[in-house]
C-alpha cells in the first residue's frame, strides 16, 4: 500500500507506545489537541503495542526505544517487525537521550517512513506534527543532535584508520585519492617513483588493505580518506 498524502487529507492516524505513565501523558496530550492528528490507540508495553496495531491499522507508530516487558530496545525491534508485516507503516521512535546506534539501526534496512526524535521534540507541536506528515508520506527525520552525534563518530572512526599514517604518507594519500598516479604524485612531490611506490606500499599495509590488485587497494584507500565506505 502507497503511503498518503496528508497535506489536505484526513488525519493522520497515530499509535502511541510508551511505557512511562508521564511520558506517555504528556505526548497523548501533544497529538489529542493537534486537529492534524487521529490518536486512536495508546499502549505502555509491547504486546498491548502489537495489538493495538492489529486493531486499528495506523499510519504511524510512535513508540520509545524501551517499553515494557524488558525496557530494552522495543521500539527498535518493533519497526524492523513492521518493515515485515505492515510496510506502509511509519514509525517514530522517541528517545530520552541521544542513541546514535540505536538510530542506525533504525534506517540500516532502509529510512522511507522513520524517523528518530529525542523527546524533547515532541513537545513541540508543530514540529510533531510536521515528523508525523513526513513519516506517513514515506519520508525520514532524525533529530539533529542524533545526526551530529552519527557524523562526529564516522570522522573518529575514520581519524582512527588514519592517525597511522605520517604526514607524507597521508600528502600521498591525498593525491592518491585525487586520481594522480605514482608517477604524477612522484613528479608532484619531487620523489623518485620507486620512493612513492614504497610510500604507498605502507599505506596499504597500514590501513590493512590486504593483498589484491594495485588498482582495487588503490581504490579502497582513496574512499578510506575521502570517507566513502562508511566510515566517515
Amino acid at each position: 500500500m502507497a503511503p498518503r498524502d496528508f497535506d489536505d487529507a484526513a488525519p493522520v492516524r497515530v499509535v502511541l507506545g510508551e511505557g512511562g505513565f508521564l511520558a506517555r501523558e504528556g505526548i497523548s496530550a501533544v497529538l489529542e489537541r493537534a486537529a492534524e492528528i487521529e490518536l486512536v490507540a495508546v499502549s505502555g508495553d509491547l504486546a498491548g503495542l502489537r495489538g493495538a496495531i492489529d486493531r486499528t491499522d495506523p499510519d504511524v507508530v510512535v513508540t520509545d526505544i524501551s517499553m515494557p516487558p524488558d525496557n530494552r530496545d522495543e521500539g527498535i525491534r518493533l519497526a524492523d517487525e513492521l518493515r515485515e508485516a505492515w510496510p506502509e507503516v511509519g514509525v517514530v521512535i522517541v528517545s530520552q537521550t541521544v542513541e546514535p546506534h540505536y538510530a542506525a539501526t533504525l534506517i540500516e534496512n532502509g529510512s522511507a517512513g522513520r524517523a528518530y526524535l529525542l523527546r524533547e521534540r515532541v513537545q513541540d507541536q508543530d514540529e510533531l506534527v510536521r515528523t508525523l506528515q513526513a513519516v506517513a508520506n514515506g519520508g525520514s527525520v532524525i533529530d539533529p543532535l542524533v545526526v551530529e552525534q552519527l557524523l562526529s563518530a564516522r570522522r573518529r572512526a575514520r581519524d582512527a584508520r588514519l592517525e597511522g599514517l605520517t604526514p607524507r604518507e597521508l600528502e600521498i594519500l591525498g593525491l592518491l585519492a585525487s586520481g594522480y598516479s605514482n608517477g604524477a604524485i612522484a613528479g608532484e612531490l619531487v620523489l623518485t617513483k620507486r620512493g612513492v611506490e614504497r610510500h604507498v606500499n605502507n599505506i596499504f599495509s597500514k590501513l590493512d588493505l590486504g593483498e589484491g590488485r594495485d588498482v582495487s587497494r588503490r581504490v579502497k584507500a582513496a574512499l578510506v580518506y575521502l570517507g566513502s565506505d562508511g566510515l566517515a
